[in-house]
């Protein structure tokens, strides 16, 4: 499937979406793609039967952290140092899927534990609390190797810079100019403009020594206010940051997207087919992971593929993909969106942001299950 001439330095072709067992296609993969993959992010059965063949719902948590076990080993060797895996999970089972993942990648690789607002209203029949967020578990292949970047500033974050004072340098945001770290050369006296002398809070300290303090108030860039009342604060101009911010672990609905949101975007892109996979994760989720961790070109692996969004979200972010899905809906329901893709008639999720009107292309492999050698004649 495609939208694009192949061409030898640029194979419209690389990416891959293989229907078939994911422990069997992992296998397969890893001889050609160990230490080649810079993100995986897969949203495994939440102890459901929907991934794993001849499996059963509500089993032991010890058959599903087996059957965890054995696709997590080969994932990891699949990553790159620079890496990371990116796991969805839900109450039931991520305190024991994290205690594999320490045993599996070393607890120094754990990052962190993100918690995403999947929806944003209650369930007013749940039992006893509504469940409203899931786990992302995010561990690096070497943490020391580890690459993250940082996010861009929303319009929303940029607005909060004003310039009340018309500074040449533009709009600034007012920052606390004490620490909590201990440093001794940070406590002295700051008089202000009306002559009211300035201590850190208790417990606390100027950020710099007074040196730096009388420089950074010689170039106006310390504020005590509009009225020159108020505490001493330091001046941060947008012109001068542009190195983004650092991505915290509680990602609301607003910022990367709701199950609702997925599942609305999947059946406006799906129209005509029958029944649309229950669980989508949002485009916008995907995006924010894929944009901390990966650049253009580089390899990028989900191997419980569900609807697609993580090869679709790769693909418009000009990502290399594979993603792998036993299902029915493999045929049924990815391939008809990646086409769409493809085709440039994806009008959903992350489109416009990635500025995407389609190309590219992708092989599709069936997987033929794995075959029964003969083994030697017994002894008689």
């Amino acid at each position: 499937y495609h939208a694009a001439k192949r061409v030898t330095d640029n194979d419209v072709f690389d990416n891959r979406l293989i229907r078939g067992d994911n422990l069997l296609a992992l296998k397969a993969l890893e001889q050609e793609f160990a230490g080649r993959i810079k993100c995986i992010f897969i949203d495994p059965p939440y102890n459901t039967g929907s991934a794993f063949e001849h499996y059963d719902d509500g089993v032991e948590h010890s058959i599903w952290l087996s059957l965890m076990r054995d696709r997590l080993e080969i994932l990891r060797d699949l990553l790159m140092p620079t890496g990371s895996i990116w796991i969805t999970i839900d109450d039931t089972e991520c305190h024991y899927l994290k205690v594999l993942c320490d045993e599996v990648f070393g607890r120094a690789n754990f990052v962190a534990n993100v918690v995403w607002q999947k929806a944003y209203t209650s369930n007013q029949t749940a039992k006893y609390l509504s469940n409203t967020h899931d786990h992302i578990l995010v561990y690096a292949r070497q943490s020391e190797m580890l690459q993250i970047a940082k996010l861009q500033r929303s319009s929303e974050q940029e607005a909060a810079f004003k310039n009340p004072d018309n500074d040449p340098r533009g709009p600034w945001k007012a920052e606390n100019l004490s620490a909590g770290k201990f440093y001794s050369a940070g406590q002295f006296p700051i008089t202000g403009p009306t002559g009211e002398v300035f201590l850190p809070p208790k417990n606390r300290y100027w950020r710099c020594n007074e040196a730096q303090y009388k420089s950074w108030l010689r170039d106006d860039r310390i504020t005590f206010g509009l009225r020159g009342t108020g505490r001493p604060m330091l001046k941060k101009y947008l012109s001068e940051m542009t190195d983004g911010l650092t991505a915290n672990t509680w990602w609301t609905h607003e910022e990367v997207g709701s199950n609702k949101e997925a599942s609305i975007d999947l059946k406006t892109v799906l129209a005509d087919a029958a029944d649309v996979f229950q669980t989508p994760k949002p485009e916008k989720l995907l995006l924010r992971i894929l944009q901390l961790t990966t650049k253009p070109g580089d390899w990028v692996l989900d191997s419980f593929a569900g609807s697609g969004t993580t090869a679709v979200v790769a693909h418009k972010m000009r990502r290399r993909w594979i993603a792998v899905e036993l299902g029915e809906h493999c045929e049924s329901q990815i391939v008809p969106r990646l086409r769409t893709v493809i085709l440039g008639k994806d009008e959903t999720g992350v489109t416009e942001q990635e500025d995407w009107h389609g190309g590219g292309g992708f092989r599709f492999f069936n997987l033929a299950p794995a075959a029964e050698v003969p083994g030697p004649p017994l002894p008689q």
